[in-house]
């Protein structure tokens, strides 16, 4: 008997069961292999029992115009589709998955009308990461919400000012057309697909599977109070952005951060004025305490301990700046919003 012989087990029979989910991936130019590989993972793990792998639970296919013909991921990667474009009557989500911009507008119109056949035959659009970019560009979510990674949300706002976009989201629903921004966002999505659609059994299997601890609800980002300013365009600015985000538990004088992006204080707090309306130190205070409620929301951690993370020199010192900010103490809040869970 081979030393391997023992890890080739036989599948339990599993007869007469049709699959709740029965997906098409469409891959756009320069796709990101990450969420592809997130979602299509999570289906993996719940479509059959143990880790055997098989579509039964749930089906899935890459489909595209040459099944020949390999996909590349922005990572060079190469994917090959399983099938042509055809019918998509037999299914219930065709998931377009997004990549670079703007490399993944150039989807051939053979997949977007693929995609607008789907939509109209009542088929629900799943669009990962920029694909959301893809969806607006074909006027499916105009009048819509949906959700865009903060590093594209300036952009998508400017190209599509009808579709109503947020970034701190992990996934957005609405009518028919469900979008995420990409990364592990991918995998929420998909948990909670396998989750309305197949049975919680068949998401905890999933969420086990993978070794994912808890699947996170749609409003479990971080909120970003300045997002804009991280991508207004210019320079200075988003740099110190970023250097205050980077920075929530330690912050400095506003003089050594501006010295850091190359200018002097007072050029900095103009700046700040012309791109925004606060100043950089009121900027990086409410960032700050916009990571506070977040804690509050989605931790177990105490008022002091969160209040240290949050670069406050105290529990009163933060309290103080919360009930000014949020109308109400941390302790207050936390417990109003457990109450209303």
């Amino acid at each position: 008997m081979s030393r391997y012989e023992a890890l080739a087990t036989k599948p339990p029979e599993l007869h007469g069961i049709e699959p709740s989910i029965r997906a098409a991936f469409v891959l756009c130019p320069k796709f990101t292999l990450l969420p592809y590989a997130a979602f299509v993972d999570s289906l993996r793990h719940a479509a059959d029992e143990a880790d055997y792998s098989r579509q039964i639970y749930c089906k899935w296919k890459i489909v595209s115009e040459d099944r020949k013909t390999p996909i590349a991921a922005s990572c060079g990667s190469l994917v090959m589709p399983d099938e042509e474009f055809g019918d998509a009557g037999d299914l219930n989500f065709v998931v377009v998955v997004g990549g670079l911009l703007p490399a993944c507008l150039e989807l051939s119109e053979a997949a977007r009308s693929f995609i607008r056949g789907a939509y109209e035959s009542g088929v629900a659009i799943v669009g990962l990461c920029t694909g959301s970019f893809i969806l607006a560009d074909m006027g499916l979510l105009a009048g819509r919400r949906c959700t865009v990674h903060h590093e594209h949300q300036t952009a998508f706002r400017a190209l599509f000012p009808d579709v109503e976009s947020v970034s701190d989201e992990m996934y957005v629903s609405d009518r028919g057309i469900l979008t995420c921004p990409g990364g592990t966002s991918a995998l929420d999505l998909a948990f909670h697909l396998i989750d309305t659609h197949c049975g919680k059994a068949r998401a905890v299997k999933g969420l086990t599977s993978l070794l994912i601890e808890q699947h996170r609800s749609t409003s479990r980002f971080p909120h970003r109070p300045y997002g804009q300013l991280a991508a207004c365009g210019n320079r200075k600015v988003q740099a110190a952005v970023e250097i205050m985000e980077r920075h929530i538990a330690t912050p400095y004088p506003i003089s050594v951060l501006a010295n850091k992006v190359g200018c002097s204080e007072r050029e900095l707090c103009r700046l700040f004025m012309k791109y925004g309306s606060d100043s950089p130190g009121d900027t990086w205070r409410n960032i700050r305490l916009a990571h506070g409620h977040w804690l509050l929301l989605n931790s177990d951690r105490g008022i002091a301990q969160i209040a240290n993370e949050c670069g406050f020199s105290d529990a009163a010192h933060f309290t103080r700046w919360f009930k000014s900010t949020f109308k109400e103490t941390p302790d207050a809040f936390r417990r109003r919003r457990r109450i209303i869970k």
